[in-house]
Protein backbone atom coordinates (compact mmCIF):
# COMPACT_ATOMS: atom_id res chain seq x y z
CA UNK A 1 0.00 0.00 0.00
CA UNK A 2 2.69 2.37 0.76
CA UNK A 3 4.13 2.25 -2.93
CA UNK A 4 0.69 2.74 -4.14
CA UNK A 5 0.36 5.99 -2.06
CA UNK A 6 3.60 7.03 -2.80
CA UNK A 7 3.28 6.69 -6.93
CA UNK A 8 -0.47 8.00 -7.09
CA UNK A 9 0.81 11.19 -4.83
CA UNK A 10 4.40 11.89 -6.41
CA UNK A 11 2.46 11.16 -9.96
CA UNK A 12 -0.42 13.42 -9.08
CA UNK A 13 1.90 16.11 -8.15
CA UNK A 14 4.10 16.21 -11.40
CA UNK A 15 1.36 15.99 -13.68
CA UNK A 16 -0.95 18.68 -11.95
CA UNK A 17 2.49 21.17 -11.92
CA UNK A 18 3.95 20.15 -15.39
CA UNK A 19 0.62 21.05 -16.83
CA UNK A 20 0.72 24.43 -15.53
CA UNK A 21 4.39 24.94 -16.73
CA UNK A 22 4.17 23.30 -20.50
CA UNK A 23 1.38 25.49 -20.91
CA UNK A 24 1.68 28.96 -19.49
CA UNK A 25 5.64 28.91 -20.40
CA UNK A 26 7.23 25.98 -22.24
CA UNK A 27 4.79 25.95 -24.86
CA UNK A 28 5.11 29.91 -25.31
CA UNK A 29 8.60 29.38 -25.65
CA UNK A 30 9.07 26.44 -27.94
CA UNK A 31 6.78 27.74 -29.82
CA UNK A 32 8.76 30.52 -30.23
CA UNK A 33 11.63 28.73 -31.77
CA UNK A 34 10.35 25.45 -33.36
CA UNK A 35 6.58 26.81 -33.54
CA UNK A 36 6.39 25.53 -37.14
CA UNK A 37 7.58 21.52 -36.07
CA UNK A 38 4.85 21.42 -33.33
CA UNK A 39 1.44 19.80 -33.72
CA UNK A 40 -1.39 21.11 -32.75
CA UNK A 41 -2.60 18.45 -30.79
CA UNK A 42 0.04 15.93 -28.62
CA UNK A 43 0.07 12.57 -28.57
CA UNK A 44 -1.67 11.42 -25.77
CA UNK A 45 0.22 7.77 -25.78
CA UNK A 46 3.38 8.66 -25.77
CA UNK A 47 2.52 11.48 -22.95
CA UNK A 48 1.46 8.66 -20.74
CA UNK A 49 3.87 6.52 -21.90
CA UNK A 50 6.59 8.82 -20.75
CA UNK A 51 4.76 9.78 -17.35
CA UNK A 52 4.23 6.31 -16.13
CA UNK A 53 7.58 4.91 -16.72
CA UNK A 54 9.01 8.25 -15.60
CA UNK A 55 7.29 8.52 -12.50
CA UNK A 56 8.43 4.51 -11.63
CA UNK A 57 11.78 5.41 -12.07
CA UNK A 58 11.86 9.08 -9.73
CA UNK A 59 10.38 5.86 -7.29
CA UNK A 60 12.54 3.68 -7.80
CA UNK A 61 15.85 5.14 -7.70
CA UNK A 62 15.19 8.31 -5.75
CA UNK A 63 11.57 7.95 -4.07
CA UNK A 64 11.77 4.27 -1.99
CA UNK A 65 15.33 5.13 -0.84
CA UNK A 66 14.53 8.02 0.67
CA UNK A 67 10.75 6.96 2.21
CA UNK A 68 13.25 3.77 3.17
CA UNK A 69 15.75 5.89 4.92
CA UNK A 70 13.37 8.02 6.75
CA UNK A 71 15.16 11.23 4.65
CA UNK A 72 12.57 13.12 2.91
CA UNK A 73 15.18 15.84 1.84
CA UNK A 74 17.13 13.01 -0.25
CA UNK A 75 14.26 12.46 -2.47
CA UNK A 76 14.37 16.71 -3.12
CA UNK A 77 18.12 16.15 -4.05
CA UNK A 78 18.47 13.10 -5.70
CA UNK A 79 15.16 13.83 -7.59
CA UNK A 80 16.52 17.39 -8.75
CA UNK A 81 19.91 15.24 -9.77
CA UNK A 82 17.66 12.58 -11.96
CA UNK A 83 15.93 15.60 -13.21
CA UNK A 84 18.37 17.36 -14.57
CA UNK A 85 19.88 14.13 -16.37
CA UNK A 86 16.87 13.40 -17.66
CA UNK A 87 15.69 16.34 -19.03
CA UNK A 88 19.47 17.28 -20.16
CA UNK A 89 19.46 14.79 -21.80
CA UNK A 90 16.95 15.56 -23.68
CA UNK A 91 17.62 19.09 -24.73
CA UNK A 92 21.08 19.02 -24.98
CA UNK A 93 20.87 15.94 -27.25
CA UNK A 94 18.37 18.71 -29.60
CA UNK A 95 20.50 21.39 -28.91
CA UNK A 96 23.71 19.53 -30.31
CA UNK A 97 22.29 18.47 -33.41
CA UNK A 98 18.84 21.04 -34.43
CA UNK A 99 19.73 23.87 -36.21
CA UNK A 100 16.77 25.66 -34.32
CA UNK A 101 16.59 24.69 -31.21
CA UNK A 102 17.87 27.11 -28.48
CA UNK A 103 19.91 27.76 -25.39
CA UNK A 104 17.50 29.34 -24.23
CA UNK A 105 15.01 26.25 -24.27
CA UNK A 106 18.05 23.96 -22.44
CA UNK A 107 18.51 26.15 -19.74
CA UNK A 108 14.37 26.37 -18.78
CA UNK A 109 13.47 22.91 -19.59
CA UNK A 110 16.84 21.52 -17.33
CA UNK A 111 15.80 23.71 -14.82
CA UNK A 112 12.37 23.14 -14.72
CA UNK A 113 13.05 19.10 -15.03
CA UNK A 114 15.27 18.90 -11.66
CA UNK A 115 12.58 21.45 -9.60
CA UNK A 116 9.68 19.36 -10.65
CA UNK A 117 11.60 16.26 -10.39
CA UNK A 118 13.22 17.16 -7.16
CA UNK A 119 9.72 18.69 -5.60
CA UNK A 120 7.06 15.86 -6.93
CA UNK A 121 9.70 13.05 -5.29
CA UNK A 122 10.04 15.38 -1.94
CA UNK A 123 6.51 15.69 -1.78
CA UNK A 124 5.76 12.78 -2.69
CA UNK A 125 7.81 10.88 0.52
CA UNK A 126 6.82 13.86 2.84
CA UNK A 127 2.75 12.93 1.93
CA UNK A 128 3.45 9.08 2.21
CA UNK A 129 5.51 9.37 5.47
CA UNK A 130 2.21 11.23 6.74
CA UNK A 131 -0.26 8.35 5.33
CA UNK A 132 1.64 5.28 6.91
Amino acid sequence: MQIVILYLTTAALFLVFDAVMLKTVMNPLFKEHIGDWLLNDIRLLPAIVFYLFYVGGVLWFVSLPALRAGVPVSALINGAIIGALAYGTFEFTNYAILRDWSLQMVVVDVAWGAVLTGFSAWIGVTLTRAFI
